[in-house]
């Protein structure tokens, strides 16, 4: 197929104002402010412009080649060595900002030049191909919003912990690709293929086998993420996506796919994605169960008497949100709370409940039940399903935050007795 080179960058040139300059050192003089994780994320103190005590006096910077937040706003991943985790707590809506988007990578983020990038797809195909990524932006695009997740989000243990900390390693996007089956369609797909092996261009050349019956029916190649070419640690310059399937298994910086009669039992999906189950070992567990949190409140907020809009995200990787309730008596009675349209597949769904507040200790929290009526279940109960050997994968469990008589909120964390 034709190659596409890369002759359309422009570049912007032009003479700079003393407005803009100005505006741009001021910018450039905020700095981040001070992190809630100070043991991950060092702290420094913001540095904001001066404030008129009217802003109608002063004529402020002009336009700018790319939008900022307000100083007065800055969200932060928390990172650690492997991974930096989505503000769950700071979010609006389900959609995360590109730049919020949690990372989980094995071997940092590699640089690809997108015009020398290309995938190829082999083994039991008719009409073996490789195609660049102008190949594959020529195909029919398609868009879709869902959540991608990490198999291993949970994490326990303190009371002092956010939505970020116990499962930040979440995020939603609009993005946009071609259909992995349109691909299949043009190679042409053996009868006896019932695999595909998905390869990544990172230094852990990162490999995991995915049933044929995902290709057709929603997974995809993507390129783009919330409008804009996705992101470097998201996978650039393109990725596979599968909706509702664990995180590790949408292979970023894709660069090669063999399809095969059986899996090919890699290295991640045999020595890491597996985990106990009672006596048994579960492998291949590719959906992800239904989940919920409460964002708001959450610690370290507080809250005053009266009424409180509880918020929060709950989604599930085999469909849509049937429902969520919201239990405000520490789990003994639940309502239903409000979910915010449309309602889409795979993806989070926003949800309120509007609860009046007394003023006495109590403890909030949410459960989920999805389209196949699959009900959030307690880490009781997860323990009574797997053995009280849990392992890090596929955790669900309902949280519950803890409401002081003083409005102070704070995790409840919960271990196995």
């Amino acid at each position: 197929m034709e190659k596409l080179d890369n002759k359309d960058q422009k570049k912007a040139t032009g003479k700079i104002s003393r407005r803009t300059l100005l505006g741009g050192v001021i910018a450039a003089a905020v700095l981040p402010v001070q992190s809630l994780f100070a043991d991950e994320v060092p702290a420094e103190t913001p540095v904001l412009p001066e404030i008129a005590d009217d802003p109608t006096k002063i004529v402020g910077p002009g336009p700018s080649p790319l939008g900022k937040r307000s100083p007065f706003e800055q969200p932060v991943r928390k990172p650690s060595d492997i991974s930096s985790r989505t503000p769950l707590q700071d979010l609006h809506s389900t959609i995360t900002p590109a730049d919020l988007h949690f990372e989980r990578h094995h071997a940092g983020i590699p640089t690809i030049d997108p015009a020398k990038h290309e995938l190829l797809i082999h083994g039991l195909v008719d009409n073996p191909m490789k195609f660049t990524l102008a190949d594959i932006k020529r195909f029919p695009s398609v868009t879709r919003t869902c959540f991608i997740e990490c198999a291993g989000n949970f994490r326990t243990g303190k009371a002092e912990m956010t939505p970020q900390d116990i499962l930040g390693l979440t995020s939603q996007s609009e993005w946009t690709g071609v259909m992995l089956s349109t691909l299949f369609n043009e190679v042409g797909v053996s009868d006896k293929a019932k695999w595909f092996l998905a390869e990544g261009s990172d230094a852990a050349i990162m490999t995991r086998t995915i049933p044929i019956a995902k290709a057709w029916d929603d997974a995809m190649i993507v390129y783009a993420q919330n409008g804009e070419a996705i992101r470097p640690e998201q996978g650039y310059p393109i990725r596979l996506l599968l909706p509702g399937f664990e995180g590790n298994m949408n292979i970023k910086w894709l660069r090669r796919i063999e399809l095969s009669e059986e899996p090919y039992m890699t290295r991640e999906e045999t020595s890491k994605y597996t985990y106990p189950v009672k006596d048994k070992i579960r492998m291949f567990s590719f959906e992800l169960d239904a989940r919920s949190i409460i964002t708001y409140p959450s610690y370290p907020q507080k809250v005053n008497k009266g009424w409180v809009e509880i918020r929060g995200i709950a989604w599930s990787g085999r469909g849509k949100v049937e429902k969520v309730e919201v239990s405000t008596d520490a789990g003994r009675t639940w309502q239903m709370a409000n979910l915010q349209e449309p309602v889409l597949s795979k993806a989070h769904t926003y949800f309120r409940y509007l609860w009046d507040w007394k003023g006495e200790a109590t403890e909030i929290l949410s459960r989920v039940t999805d389209e196949t009526g699959y009900l959030q279940p307690t880490l009781a109960q997860l323990a009574e399903a797997r053995g009280v050997n849990l392992g890090g994968y596929h955790m669900n469990p309902i949280t519950a935050w803890q409401i002081k008589n003083d409005g102070t909120v704070l995790f409840k964390p919960e271990t196995i007795k």
